[in-house]
């Protein structure tokens, strides 16, 4: 921890935390809210990622904390959850912030093992897919709210759920009764007695369940906006548009000062200072924040099962997320991150956030920018940040509680509009049209289905379209044909005219992989039956894959069976390693029949026509 502190640049450092976590207080609380844990959440995650990935991450100027393509997936995950333990938060509170320690867990084993630096190979189609579906569900799932519109309390719309609420309530009876071992028909009397006792509070607590998640999501929001736009709360929609309003206008008359933060005050002081009648957020509890042992003490590993790939997309979306903007601050600060050290900062902030009941975050690029402008150099920024939204918490959270829900929804309909990669859109008509294809249905799939499998079948979607195109680009420029002078590489175009028809040479361009195999496999029908030395030409083939490996040894045991003498001229040391492995050299191909040059191998076909082994019509 060599230089941990680093005091010279306190003062930047210290302006630069304190800008960064006036920026961060208002989305803090707007992810919490979103998010479906409330905005005490929001705030929690902000100030325990922001301080504990700055003190141990590797990016000195990174801001940490809840962000929109984290935020989007916790709401997934938080909303599953909840509808499974028949919509009680509390009840299913603990499992939920079990998958998000478990997905810190995974952050910091990333680091370990060194996938910091892999990152960067996703594919862009499917990272601009992602985050334009990102704002696409932050923007519709928000204008519910903007509008002073929730379903659970539509009365009109939870009626149509009753007959479904009985019948999951009954379902749950039968169940129980099942699994204490007396539901027969000598008994059945107990069940009619249980079903007895179902209270219409029940029914109806079960119907808002049912009515809350059919109408979440961008299907679910889009499926109930006609009554919502029927009954619109105008305050709650004054309130709302008048934040986005801020947020837009403010930034033509300063930068300086956050636009966000200035639309938060002034629309909650103007609904608090005239006694509106508002629908503030939730509660935000005060005093410390105490640490939620249920994670452990009443820990079930079925709970979270179902959950283990969601908690590994939240790791790699937030290691993706924090190294993202960590290259942004190394473009402005002209630095060097750590990447694996970054993300066992990020990976440890996300766990001691979870075990406080806060949703999980990454590195944010506009608070680290707004960081480094402010004159932040150091970690201490970040942890600044962090101790900043402590202290708002402990000191103003009764008055942070009274914020109108309205203006949180506002300020994430302006984040969702933010998050879309509009360069990405922009560039479609330009773009490869298998790229079109990756991030369309990336985008899709995200936005109406399920943002985790989404981004899966993009990365494989993405992953055989690239071997498809390194196998057609390793088939074109490979030459499976005997000599030809012009195709001949320079060397070759004084090969002897009399050796043209005896002598093929094969040219391996690129990697032989799985996913040119096939067109390798071709060679043997390739050859001409009065060829009996074959040259294979490795010096361009700087990788070989298992797939390949066993592909060459096939069409070498085949050329070897046929009494052909094959002669490989430069191979490169990782296809050597493997070819050594399984014995083709030197069972198959003797130490004397590989050359370091193409030179030395036409001298040693030339002494083999000599010697009569090569003969000549």
């Amino acid at each position: 921890m060599k230089n941990l502190f680093d005091f010279k640049h306190f003062k930047g450092d210290l302006f630069g935390g304190i800008t960064a976590g006036i920026v961060a207080l208002p989305l803090a609380l707007a992810f919490g809210v979103s998010s479906g844990l409330g905005p005490s959440a929001g705030l929690y995650g902000a100030i325990f990622v922001s301080f504990f990935a700055a003190l141990f991450g590797g990016t000195n100027t990174q801001i940490s904390g809840p962000t929109a393509p984290m935020t989007a997936v916790s709401m997934v995950v938080i909303a599953g959850m909840i509808a499974g333990f028949d919509g009680d938060v509390s009840k299913a509170l603990p499992a939920i912030l079990t998958v998000f320690l478990l997905a810190g867990l995974i952050q910091i084993g990333l680091g370990f093992i060194g996938l910091g630096k892999y990152i960067k190979y996703i594919p862009y189609p499917v990272v601009s897919g992602f985050m334009t579906a990102i704002g696409v569900i932050i923007l519709v799932t928000q204008i519910l709210p903007s509008v002073g519109y929730y379903p659970k309390e539509d009365a009109q719309f939870v009626d149509q759920f009753k007959p479904f609420a009985e019948e999951i309530i009954l379902d749950n009876i039968l169940k129980e009764e099942a699994s204490e071992g007396f539901l027969v028909l000598e008994d059945f009397q107990e069940t009619i007695k249980r079903a007895e006792t179902i209270t219409l509070e029940q029914i109806e607590k079960e119907s808002q369940t049912l009515a809350g998640k059919d109408a979440s999501g961008v299907i679910g929001s889009l499926k109930v906006l006609p009554r919502a736009l029927k009954n619109i709360n105008w305050l709650e929609f004054i309130l709302a548009t008048g934040t986005i309003f801020i947020i837009y206008g403010f930034k033509r008359i300063t930068t300086k000062v956050p636009s966000t933060l200035v639309a938060l005050v002034v629309m909650s002081g103007i609904a608090i200072g005239f006694n509106l009648g508002y629908r503030p957020i939730e509660e935000i509890p005060s005093g410390l924040p105490i640490p939620n042992l249920e994670i452990f003490t009443s820990f079930k590993l079925g709970s979270i099962t179902p959950y283990v790939f969601t908690a590994l997309t939240l790791a790699l979306l937030g290691a993706i997320d924090s190294l993202l903007t960590s290259v942004v601050a190394d473009n402005m600060t002209k630095t060097k991150h750590k990447p694996n050290k970054e993300l066992i900062g990020q990976g440890i902030g996300n766990s001691i956030g979870a075990i406080f009941g806060g949703i999980p975050g990454a590195g944010a690029t506009i608070r680290t920018v707004v960081n480094i402008n402010a004159g932040g150099k150091t970690r201490l920024s970040g942890m600044t940040a962090g101790v900043l939204l402590f202290i708002v918490l402990l000191a103003l959270g009764p008055i942070a509680s009274q914020i109108p829900a309205a203006v949180l929804a506002g300020i994430l309909i302006t984040v969702g509009i933010g998050v879309m990669d509009y360069k990405g859109l922009k560039a479609i008509p330009n773009m490869p049209r298998a790229e079109v294809v990756i991030m369309l249905v990336v985008l899709v799939l995200s936005s109406v289905w399920n943002l985790v499998y989404a981004v899966g079948i993009g990365l494989v979607i993405a992953s055989l379209m690239f071997m498809k195109k390194i196998g057609d680009v390793t088939a074109e420029h490979s030459s499976i044909e005997s000599f030809d002078r012009s195709k001949a590489w320079p060397d070759e175009i004084d090969f002897p005219e009399n050796l043209k028809d005896k002598v093929f040479i094969k040219h391996i361009r690129g990697p032989l992989f799985f996913g040119s195999t096939s067109y390798f496999q071709q060679l043997v029908n390739q050859i001409p039956d009065s060829t009996s030395t074959i040259i294979i030409r490795m010096g361009r083939m700087q990788y070989i894959d298992q797939s390949g490996l066993y592909a060459l040894e096939d069409v070498l045991v085949d050329l070897v069976k046929e009494g052909k003498k094959v002669l490989l001229v430069k191979v490169l040391s990782q296809p050597r390693y493997m070819m050594e492995s399984i014995d083709i050299i030197p069972d198959l191909i003797p130490e004397d029949q590989i050359f370091d040059n193409f030179k030395d191998c036409l001298v040693w076909v030339k002494e083999d026509v000599k010697s009569g082994s090569l003969k000549l019509e």
